[in-house]
């Protein structure tokens, strides 16, 4: 999939999209442009693209409002491109359903592996998807199905929000080092992104949790990882 995938590329710098363009295509992906967010969004709901590369400063309607919109009628992975590397600026992109972040300036190197590394996560092994379904107190997935509910409530999840959720429910009562978890969640190329963990796993508690504040199934190791407690009367 991922040599034949189609890409949208949102930047208003001329020489940024040609940029992306010219190493996306060399790299065997088709690509298509756009130089603001409307145009963004018009060309996601017609082409409906595999990959979507967003810069986060774009005239009229910024990335995050771009991004926010994508996903009430789309969960197609989004990259943000971004000057700032705050930790602040981070989650609020993932907030609004980003998938990953290149900071400006990027090598095409970095670039490439990110692509491919995000391309690759959207994909699931069958054996997964066969898997029986998963109980932990209130929290039910159907693998199948990828339906997730919480208290008999069904619970949007983002792609990575879910890849993550899964992957905890199939090491259930393992601690899971943060290293562990970056490179089998987001890819190999991840290992560093202690951030990424931090943000998700809050928003799987806010979604899962009965009491956010006081986890009692996604649970924290400090110094080590993060498990996802599974209940004997449950296994």
């Amino acid at each position: 999939m991922s040599r034949k995938a189609t890409i949208l590329a949102v930047d208003d710098e001329p020489h940024v999209l040609r940029l992306l363009k010219a190493n996306l295509e060399s790299s065997g992906y088709k690509v298509l442009t756009a130089r603001d967010g409307e145009e963004a969004l018009e060309t996601a709901a017609r082409e409906l693209p595999d990959l979507v590369i967003l810069d986060l400063m774009l005239p009229r309607m910024d990335g995050y409002t771009v991004c926010r919109r994508l996903r009430e009628f789309s969960a197609v992975p989004v990259i943000m491109l971004t000057a700032r590397s705050a930790e602040v600026d981070l989650v609020h992109g993932f907030e609004v359903g980003a998938d990953d972040y290149l900071t400006k300036p990027f090598s095409v190197t970095e670039l490439l592996l990110r692509v491919q590394a995000v391309l690759r996560r959207s994909k699931w092994p069958e054996e997964i998807v066969a898997r029986q379904g998963f109980k932990a107190g209130p929290i039910q997935i159907d693998f199948a199905q990828h339906r997730v509910t919480a208290g008999g409530q069904e619970v949007k999840l983002t792609p990575t929000e879910y890849r993550l959720l899964v992957y905890l429910a199939t090491n259930a009562n393992r601690v899971i080092t943060h290293r562990e978890l970056l490179r089998a969640v987001w890819g190999p190329e991840y290992g560093e992104e202690s951030e990424y963990l931090r943000v998700y796993i809050r928003y799987l508690r806010q979604k899962l949790e009965p009491e956010p504040s006081r986890p009692r199934y996604l649970l924290t190791q400090p110094g080590a990882g993060y498990m996802l407690y599974q209940p004997e009367e449950d296994r």
